[in-house]
């Protein structure tokens, strides 16, 4: 029986799960939004949430938990000085959480993430969800086939 056992298998074995979900994090704290299937977007839903709270507390401890969780590295020692401010501003995901997104929630006690549903998806009817940070403000979220038509028009009308 699996009384009292809330994690979701998804199929996979426990260190590829582990890795799979630190992965869907990293892109959401990179990119702001991610799009996945629902179940792994629940599943990241909860382990979000848990590392935007360990970035409000802002310790050391908390920043070396979050990276293990996250199995986070520095850049590599081959990089050269400009390299690496590149690599800090753009890459290091422990700033990000820490100095851009945990302080952005300061005020808020949890419910850092939302799911948006966006239906099947083609190829094998699979339910595909949005992961987003709830204080990110972007445009409305709409399904693949509304985008194609969209590019389509837009394409149209620079040719005219």
């Amino acid at each position: 029986m699996r009384h009292r056992k809330n994690t979701a298998k998804l199929g996979m074995k426990s260190q590829h799960k582990r890795a799979t979900l630190a992965n869907l994090v990293c892109s959401l704290i990179k990119h702001k939004r991610i799009r996945t299937t629902v179940p792994r977007a629940k599943a990241a839903r909860r382990l979000a949430d848990k590392m935007v709270t360990l970035g409000k507390a802002g310790t050391l401890v908390a920043r070396r938990l979050a990276a293990a969780r996250l199995s986070l590295r520095g850049p590599g020692p081959d990089l050269d000085k400009e390299a690496r401010q590149r690599w800090h501003k753009s890459e290091d995901i422990l700033r990000m959480l820490f100095d851009e997104i945990a302080p952005s929630f300061k005020d808020r006690q949890g419910g850092y993430t939302r799911v948006v549903r966006l239906g099947a998806r083609p190829g094998d009817a699979a339910e595909v969800a949005i992961l987003e940070w709830t204080s990110t403000v972007v445009g409305p979220v709409e399904p693949e086939k509304k985008n194609k038509k969209a590019k389509e028009e837009k394409t149209e009308d620079k040719k005219s």
